[in-house]
Order: structure tokens, then sequence, then C-alpha cells
């Protein structure tokens, strides 16, 4: 039966009719399951057949049997399944019991499964990859399915065939072995359609998952693939040993990378178009013990470019920000470890001041956005582009403001301060857990505390963190430990946190927003400086003159509801 005939079917809503006409359920019952299914599905997604046997209105195998009549498949008991392992390649075992399939034989260039979800277009796609061969779904129910895991592959196989697996392993293993001395056969097998199928589904799924990285990793009988979606990593597929190395072969290729050189890391980029949008993918490739591990970091270019207004700026402290950004000279650095959002505070910032009558130059590395009417100059180390390079050439274009993308050594630092004492507004970042302390890395660095106290005008510190899912945002009481870290509660203080849902998957968590600290420099600070005082010292003074710590800031979002207490206990530390 083809994917369009079971579609149309399934939208037809055809499973109720079926079970009316074989008078298994009433038109009341199926009137109550159909609101019980539009009820439940606000939150995640439920199939009308489960909704009907959960409320006891009918019994799984009258469902299958429905459900088999509906879509045309043959439906199979676990006595009708193959006694053994099905002769058949074969993904992980982690991978059936998750998508609830087993492989129960194949025919010619035909792979036979038993599937409790024949709509899961997501398997059969994934089987046709790894396997090059069209896929033949038969309907069993999830109990079948996982006894029969349990005997093909649990812990009673027979001694044979777990013999029988090692040696097909040793050959395998032989096998990776002469493909990687046969760097034609790997280019070979990396423009194979399976492989470059597979390749682009991972990257189509990520960049539509709102993820910010792909990480490719092998272990020793597997490559575990997994994503980072709003900073945390999830593990989305575990693709068979074999095909390790085509894919990463697949990758280098589209990254224009060395396929033979497998010792040495190495970084390239892709250029591609999702769904619609231009997408750039930083690569990196490190040898490990298993092979080459691949991270893939996702920029998407047709993005909109985000706003200071929608970052998560508190008011007073937004106010004061663009007050600073509108400052005719002097130097704002914003800092925080990676993965807390400069980068995007800075363009946004950018973005803010640009206007017809401003030259604003940028050196980069890369360079993630594109704005218009801003000149972004990509550094290049193999042939002598460095950021103190390329900033000692800046300063020689007339330019109003002036951007770096980080500052990482002592000879950086003292052109951007030279730059901003001589009438240029410089933005740029540092790695500091907290804003005072970008003024002691300065001076450890070696800069002098007047040439500090001349140039930095403010420091911004930011953390991100996650966004309680609004589509299963339900009110909790946290544990009374937790409770007590938080430095002020109001009277009938409300958590709330996310319970877990198909939209936030199961995370409770669905974006990111960052909480802040900016510390403007005062006189009385300058002084500090000039006196090479503690940054203990230097945040005393600051929160003295009302700046608002990180925690702080994260408490305030705790009590709009915008994120949970342990998110702001996550990325933030006591005091800071």
């Amino acid at each position: 039966m083809s994917r369009e005939a079971v579609k149309k079917i399934n939208k037809a809503g055809m499973l109720g009719i079926i079970l009316l006409d074989l008078k298994l359920i009433t038109p009341e019952k199926l009137e109550i399951a159909l609101k019980e299914q539009a009820s439940f599905n606000k939150t995640g997604h439920r199939r009308l057949g489960d909704v009907l046997v959960g409320l006891g209105f009918i019994s799984e195998d009258e469902m299958l049997g429905a459900l088999s009549s509906q879509l045309g498949l043959q439906y199979l008991k676990f006595n009708e399944f193959p006694k053994t392992i099905p002769n058949v390649p074969y993904p992980t075992v982690k991978f059936m019991k998750q998508y609830k399939f087993v492989p129960i034989g194949a025919e010619d260039n035909v792979l036979k499964i038993a599937v409790s979800d024949p709509l899961n277009e997501y398997v059969t796609d994934t089987l046709q990859f790894f396997s090059s061969k069209s896929v033949e779904i038969f309907l069993s129910s999830e109990n079948d399915i996982m006894e029969a895991i349990e005997q093909y592959f649990g812990s009673n196989v027979q001694m044979t065939s777990i013999m029988e697996g090692m040696r097909e392993e040793e050959s395998e293993t032989e096998e990776i072995d002469e493909l990687q001395e046969d760097v034609h056969h790997l280019r070979d097998m990396a423009f194979e359609a399976p492989i470059v199928k597979l390749v682009n589904m991972l990257i189509t799924r990520a960049v539509e998952g709102r993820t910010s990285d792909i990480h490719i990793e092998p272990f020793e009988n597997s490559v575990k693939v997994r994503y980072r979606i709003d900073g945390a990593l999830t593990q989305v597929e575990s693709l068979p040993k074999r095909i390790q190395p085509a894919v990463i072969s697949r990758i280098k290729i589209m990254s224009r990378l060395n396929i033979a050189e497998r010792r040495l890391p190495q970084d390239g980029r892709i250029k591609l178009r999702v769904s619609g949008r231009d997408i750039d993918l930083r690569v990196s490739s490190i040898p490990t013990i298993y092979g080459e591990s691949i991270v893939m970091r996702i920029l998407d270019r047709g993005s909109a470019l985000i706003v200071l207004d929608h970052i998560g700026f508190p008011e007073e402290i937004l106010d004061t920000y663009k007050k600073l950004i509108t400052t005719p000279y002097g130097m704002i650095l914003v800092t925080g470890p990676t993965g807390s959002g400069k980068t995007t505070t800075l363009y946004a910032s950018l973005n803010k001041i640009n206007s017809d009558d401003k030259k604003i130059i940028t050196v980069e590395d890369p360079i993630e956005y594109q704005i218009d009417g801003i000149n972004q100059i990509p550094i290049k180390p193999q042939i002598g582009l460095t950021f103190a390079n390329g900033l000692r050439h800046i300063v020689r274009q007339d330019p109003d403001v002036i951007m770096v993308g980080e500052i990482r050594d002592i000879e950086t630092a003292e052109i951007a301060i030279h730059s901003a004492l001589t009438g240029h507004l410089v933005f740029s970042t540092l790695h500091t857990n907290d804003a005072p302390g970008a003024v002691t890395r300065l001076l450890d660095m070696g800069i002098e505390g007047f040439l500090v106290s001349s140039s930095l005008i403010g420091v911004l510190a930011q953390r991100l963190v996650r966004v309680i899912c609004p589509e299963c945002k339900e009110v909790y009481t946290p544990p009374q430990d937790i409770i007590e870290k938080i430095d002020y509660l109001p009277e009938n203080f409300i958590a709330y946190h996310g319970k877990g849902c198909e939209a936030c998957r199961g995370t409770g968590y669905r974006g990111r927003t960052g909480i802040f600290e900016l510390m403007v420099i005062t006189t009385e600070i300058r002084k500090l400086i000039l006196e090479s005082a503690s940054s203990d010292v230097i945040r005393q003074m600051a929160v003295s003159k009302g700046m608002q710590v990180l925690r702080d800031n994260g408490w305030q979002k705790v009590r709009e509801g915008i994120t949970t207490i342990e998110e702001v206990l996550r990325v933030s530390q006591e005091g800071i």
C-alpha cells in the first residue's frame, strides 16, 4: 500500500468508521474518544486507537484488527514471527525499542518489518537509507514487538547466534579497516544515494528542530548522533558502525576537508539551502580512538537579526545599555562563557546603532550574521589576518564604530583600547565569569590601569537560561532546599516548570533568554581600577551604585514565570 494512500485514509478518520461498521463501538463512545483525543492533543499527540483502548472501549487486538483493515496491512501476532534472528541488516536494539519495530525477514530487495505505528515515516525512511532496500510493513502489537526484540537480541539469545554476531562484527571491522585504506572507495561510498540522503536528513531535521550544533560521535559498536537544542545535548540517533566511514567522508567532502587525513584535526565549512533558508555549517573534525568525531555548528544566514528588545533585557538595564552604545567613543565589553549569547548581543547592538551617518567595521571569527550597511571582515590566521592585524588596519579606514569578535591577547587588547581612546566606539568580548572580572582580566594581561580606566565605559556580563515551554507550563512546588537558595521571594510566590510535551521534546523548555548584569564605569570604579583593586572590591562598589548581579536578574525571571529556579542555579554562581 502506498504511503500517500495511508496518509489519505488516516486523515479521513476511517478507523472510527471501520470500528462503527464492525459494531465494536457505538457512536456515543466514538464521540467521547474524539473529545478525549482533542483534549490530549493540545499538549501532545495521541492516536484515536490508543485513546479507545485506554478508555476500555475496545481491546488492543480489536483495535489492531480494525487498523489492519483501515490500512490494508497484514496483522501478525508473536507466534507468527520467525523463531530465530532474521538474516537481514538491522539497526541498534535501542533504536528498535524507541520506535517499536522489529525486522522479520527479507525477500529479494525488500526488507520486512513489524511495527506498532505504521504511520511513522521516519522508521521506513531510515531503514531504506541503511539497508538500500524498500521496506514492507506488517502490523503488530507493541507487546509482541518488544517480546520479539527480547527473543532475538536479549539475554536469551542462543550462544550460536551470539558467536555468529561476533564473527559478523569482526568481518565488519576488517571491512572498515580496509575502507579506511581505500580513499577512492570511501569517496564512492560518500556519493551513494542512501548516504547522501541520510546526511541531508540529519542536517534538515537539525535545522527544523532549532538545533545549534550537530554532534556525530564514533564509539566501539555504534555512532551516536546528538543535537544541542536550547543549550542542552540530546541523543537523536544511533547509526550502525558499518556506515561510519561513509557518513564521515560525506560530511568531509561537503565541507572540503581532506578525507585521506584522519590523524589531525580539520576545520571546514558547508553552505547550503535548507527549507528555503541559507544555512552555514562550521565543521570541526578531530581524531578519536574509534574514528573521527564531527561537530557541525549551524549558522542561519537567512534568519532575522535579533533586536536588543527581544533578548531578555530587563527594562532598566536595557535603557542604560542603549545609552552606552550611543556614546561617541569608549570601549564596551560583553563577557561570559562560550555559548552564553555574547555574539548575538553584539550583533543586536550594532544593528541598533547602524545608520547612514556611521561607518561600522567588524573583524570576526567567523562572520555569523551578515548585516546590511556594515563592513565585516573574517579573520584568516593562515595568511596572517589575525584579530590584532585586522584591527590595526581597520583604524585606517576612518570608522566610527569597531567590533572585535574577541580579545584573545595583549596585542589585540592594546590596539582596541587605543582605538577607544582616539575617538572610536569599540565593542568586544572576553571570557570572564562576571562584569568586574573583565577589568582584572585586562590588568592581568598587562594593560596599564590608567589605560583601562580611561577607555572602558561599560561591561555587560550575561548567561542564557532556557524558557519554560508554554505548551506544558504548570505550577509546581520546588523542593525546600531549592527554594532556600533564592535570596528574595515575594509573598504568595508561585513557581512554574514544564512537565514535558511533544512541542519541547519532553524537556519542559522551549527557547532561551538572557540574564544580565551591567556594570557602568563610574568615577568611583575608575579610581578602583587605577588602584588595581580586586574584582570583589569593584563588585561591591558597582552593587552599591545600583548594579543588579546576574543571579538576581535570574530570580527576577523566575518570579515572572519565564524560567525555573533550577535553570538559574545551573548557569550562575552564588554571589554572581
